[in-house]
């Protein structure tokens, strides 16, 4: 873990896709979470990673639950300032005392800075909040210094080059290696000896399910791995790698996903393990038509448009092969609702014929994503029938 003295399992829990409550699917449901979390746990998981927002602020209460009964002395634990939140200077001891409050616990292992873009890193040097941080790790409320990551390669640089920083937090999997910190970035943070923790190794899920082209590839493979396993391994076979982050919402994926850990190795993947990696990637970038991870950041919108699900409708309409599946995807879209008088603005469950292009939306997306520009494109093709191959070209 760069320059800190941790002995961390190669896979760490992210507690942003806990078991959801059956009728409102941002929250996360308390007791299944838990007993999630202590399974993982017992299974050998020992860095925890959670954040203020998550599940509208259920994942750190929850989290401070499952931690009781000796389980906080077998982790390390992470938490998040929500840089987006805070306005003076003094709002840094507010969020961290109310988490800590949160997380039951007296100190934090980690302590980063949330989504750190441009515009975030200039609030955190106007705001002076690096020294917040050095004061509360003095008083020993935290162990160490960091931050999550959205924005450009020279944007990450800069944050990198402006403090010696311990943590790093990046999204990275084998599709990503060329969009926000990229691989140059990875490369660049172990260079400076910071610990490099990988969140969305899965994009989200949208490796979960290759299309009929990424399955003949993984047909082909000498070696024979799920489909996830292979997007893991990925990961797990670079040194420059500390932590791989899963959102793990079952635990089934709980399971696979440990054994896949057993299974890693740094510098393991074959020649032709790598070749097969490179050609997956290659058949998803050319049919995923919105980057969208389905973190949730831009949610809730004050329309009520189902922002991550119009857009997960899309995509799996452009990787879907079966005629079927592209029905049931599309039916899944209709039953969202098409007018401001049906939807339930506090379970939002519009579709994209309802956004008002406010662009609210766009300042949270982590993504940068220009959410009402692609959603009048998913309006368009799901709606009016666009074929769905002409938009592939």
């Amino acid at each position: 873990m760069g320059p800190l003295n941790w002995k961390v399992s190669a896979l760490g829990l992210g507690c942003m896709r806990l078991p959801s409550r059956r009728i409102n699917k941002l929250r996360a449901q308390t007791s299944n979470s838990i007993e999630l979390i202590r399974y993982g746990i017992d299974k050998g998981i020992n860095y925890i990673d959670t954040a203020w927002p998550y599940h509208l602020g259920d994942s750190e209460k929850i989290l401070g639950e499952a931690l009781q009964d000796g389980y906080r002395e077998k982790v390390y634990l992470i938490t998040k300032l929500p840089i987006f939140m805070v306005r003076k200077s003094k709002d840094f001891n507010k969020y961290l005392t109310t988490q800590m409050k949160r997380l039951k616990t007296d100190y934090l292992d980690g302590y980063l800075f949330h989504a750190l873009n441009k515009g975030q890193f200039e609030k955190i040097k106007k705001l002076d909040l690096i020294k917040k941080m050095e004061e509360a790790k003095e008083e020993g409320l935290i162990q160490s210094i960091g931050f999550s990551f959205h924005d450009t390669l020279p944007v990450f640089k800069e944050i990198i080059d402006h403090y010696p920083w311990d943590i790093s937090q990046i999204q990275y999997n084998y599709m990503d290696t060329c969009i926000q910190a990229t691989d140059e970035g990875l490369f660049y943070a172990y260079k400076k000896g910071i610990a490099v923790v990988v969140m969305e190794p899965i994009k989200g899920g949208t490796l979960v399910n290759p299309p009929l082209d990424a399955q003949q590839i993984l047909n082909s493979a000498e070696n024979k791995r799920s489909p996830v396993d292979w997007a893991l391994q990925f990961l797990w076979n670079k040194p420059e790698i500390s932590v791989v982050l899963s959102g793990m919402g079952s635990k089934k994926m709980v399971r696979e996903n440990c054994d896949s850990a057993d299974r890693s190795g740094i510098n393991s993947l074959t020649s032709n393990d790598q070749m097969i990696i490179k050609q997956l990637a290659e058949v998803f970038r050319k049919r995923i038509k919105v980057p969208c991870t389905a973190c949730g950041y831009c949610m809730p919108c004050p329309e009520g448009v189902d922002i991550p699900q119009n857009f997960a409708c899309f995509n799996n309409v452009s990787l879907e092969e079966s005629r079927f599946r592209r029905f049931q995807t599309r039916r899944a879209y209709k039953k969202l609702k098409n007018s401001k008088n049906k939807i339930n603005l506090e379970l939002p469950d519009g579709n994209a014929n309802v956004c008002t292009k406010c662009g609210l939306c766009v300042e949270k997306c982590p993504q940068r994503i220009n959410i009402p520009e692609e959603l009048e494109k998913v309006k368009n093709n799901m709606e009016k029938q666009t074929p769905i191959l002409s938009m592939l070209k």
